[in-house]
């Protein structure tokens, strides 16, 4: 079980809520790691807020960092209009990254390696995207399947592809952040387990095999710790990307 790199991915039931139908709703080591995410950025949010200084603190510093660097991010995909879902956007940003923060100190929980919880935000921005795109621009929205400049003989043939491509969209949105995380996690996993395998199975000359592994995850942890920020980077950039669809449609 030790060596299993799959075993860090499942979810364990730490106590029932109740029932709805056959199903339990339960409070699992997901929920765990979720709230404690919650919890470290309140309190960064709390404490950088609190007692605000000229020369700023470490916390001060961290939320102000935070708040220029998703405020640019928005403003320069999807322009100032932008700014009124700085809280969605924020929100998510911060989540994923400290969750993925959190998920590379050992036997943590990696909450974003769950497809269900990369694919609840993902849907969340989709259906923000179309409830807020048809409310601003009613029909007009639908620009967004109509490039222009497009001859009309393949007019048909790239709305479609544009169509597909705006639907497939919560299902790349998703896959993309949790295979990354998937995949780093399980291969920190195996190289660490090599070290211990070879150390346990050989004695000596074991340990002193087992330096490569060693050195090769310490280089990953290291690569994990830049994938951490720029999966969040990248699901944050594509978010406000699509939500500029939705408030300059059809330009």
């Amino acid at each position: 079980m030790t060596l299993d790199p799959i075993h860090q991915f499942n979810i364990n039931n730490i106590f029932t809520i109740g029932h709805i139908g056959r199903h339990t709703v339960a409070f699992t080591n997901s929920s765990v790691y979720m709230l404690i995410t919650v919890a470290v950025i309140c309190l960064l949010a709390v404490r950088g807020m609190k007692g605000r200084q000229l020369v700023p603190g470490r916390f001060q510093s961290a939320a102000e960092l935070s708040y220029v660097f998703v405020a640019t991010m928005i403003r320069s995909t999807a322009g100032e209009d932008g700014m009124k879902f700085f809280a969605l956007v924020y929100c998510i940003f911060m989540f994923i990254l400290v969750a993925n923060l959190i998920s590379i100190i050992p036997y943590t929980f990696t909450v974003t390696s769950h497809i269900i919880v990369t694919a609840s935000f993902a849907l969340l921005v989709f259906f923000t995207v179309l409830i807020y795109g048809l409310y601003k621009n009613g029909l007009k929205f639908f620009r967004i399947f109509v490039p222009s400049g497009v001859p009309m003989y393949i007019l048909p043939l790239v709305v479609a592809i544009e169509i597909i491509s705006f639907l497939s969209r919560p299902l790349s949105h998703s896959v993309r952040l949790f295979a990354n995380m998937l995949a780093g996690h399980i291969t920190l996993k195996v190289f660490a387990g090599f070290v211990a395998m070879l150390g346990t199975s050989l004695g000596t000359i074991g340990w002193i095999g087992g330096m490569v592994p060693l050195a090769l995850t310490v280089a990953l942890t290291a690569l994990e710790l830049l994938v951490a920020f720029l999966q969040a980077y990248v699901f944050a950039i594509l978010t406000c990307i699509y939500l500029n669809d939705a408030l300059h449609a059809g330009h």
